[in-house]
């Protein structure tokens, strides 16, 4: 985009923009996020940083559109619970009635966990289906695509500001929010919305 318009910038200079505007568009954009559906699909992938693997959990409802991420060390029990938790409070107005995961062991007690602390409905159904995962794990695809680039990070902080910009970039170019108009154009006026320019 810089090219096109005759400016010569440094792949380091944008990677420091991530770095620094990513966490603030993703908040600013709370708002403006769709209703989210109550059919869950959970999954984790891997994220190289700093030379290791971590785990990267990542929730969409059934239509693909985002539901929360986190980046994690581990793939435990205290993990899943931890990131159902944050899914939780990304979506309060939209709690889930099924979430279906892999068939990893850790969920399930995870999910009971948090139906004992009432956080959520005992009513919600947990499926274990390989079938009705496959929106996650093509979406997994679709994101490793554009992290490949990256070459990886170094440090988790540096990682998790990245994903959150590549989340939000992607949940706007697959037109996951509210926009006044669609395509290119209302994409244009949500960012102006977000940091209070002029259209």
């Amino acid at each position: 985009m810089m090219q096109e318009r005759g400016v010569d910038v440094a792949p380091s200079t944008i990677f420091r923009w991530v770095q620094r505007y990513a966490p603030e568009i993703e908040k600013r954009i709370r708002p403006y996020r769709e209703p989210r559906s109550g059919s869950w699909r959970v999954d984790e992938t891997y994220v190289r940083v700093g030379g290791k693997w971590k785990y990267l959990f990542r929730a969409v409802d059934k239509h693909g559109r985002l539901i929360a991420f986190m980046l994690s060390d581990r793939r435990n029990t205290n993990a899943a619970y931890r990131f159902l938790r944050k899914a939780l409070r990304a979506v309060s107005d939209y709690p889930p009635s099924s979430i279906t995961t892999d068939k990893l062991a850790s969920y399930p007690k995870a999910i009971r966990r948090l139906q004992n602390e009432g956080l959520l409905p005992k009513d919600v159904v947990h499926r274990t289906s390989k079938y009705l995962n496959n929106i996650i794990e093509a979406d997994h695809g679709a994101l490793k695509r554009v992290i490949r680039p990256t070459r990886g990070f170094q440090q988790i902080k540096t990682a998790r500001a990245a994903l959150k910009g590549f989340e939000v970039m992607r949940m706007i170019r697959r037109g996951h929010c509210v926009l006044a108009r669609p395509g290119v154009i209302g994409e244009i006026h949500l960012v102006n919305q977000l940091f209070g320019s002029a259209a």
